[in-house]
């Protein structure tokens, strides 16, 4: 029950990194929340396997700064890689191509 609550906080918490982060219009709504939330219930399912305890106070902490930290890491790595992309793309699309027969 433990491991809902950390990910509905990481979640939570990953949430306003995306507002906090400029670049959130070259990324979809849930995106960085869910990378948050999937990075904080890896990490507390890593720490049990380590041997802290689900009522422990140091699980709670890393989970709950480890998760949101990854989140705002693709948050700052995303939106420059989506707009070179974006920039490759539309070149491609624009560069003229051979021409087709019969077509004038």
């Amino acid at each position: 029950m433990e491991l809902l609550f950390v990910t509905v906080v990481g979640a939570a918490i990953a949430l306003g990194v995306r507002y906090a982060v400029p670049g959130r219009d070259t990324h979809g709504l849930l995106l960085i929340p869910s990378i948050g939330a999937s990075a904080t219930a890896v990490t507390w399912v890593l720490l049990l396997w380590l041997g802290f305890t689900f009522d422990g106070g140091w699980i709670w902490a890393f989970s709950l700064i480890i998760g949101p930290a990854v989140a705002f890491a693709f948050a700052r790595l995303l939106p420059p890689r989506r707009r070179a992309a974006d920039e490759a793309l539309l070149a491609q699309l624009m560069a003229p191509g051979p021409a087709k027969p019969g077509v004038a």
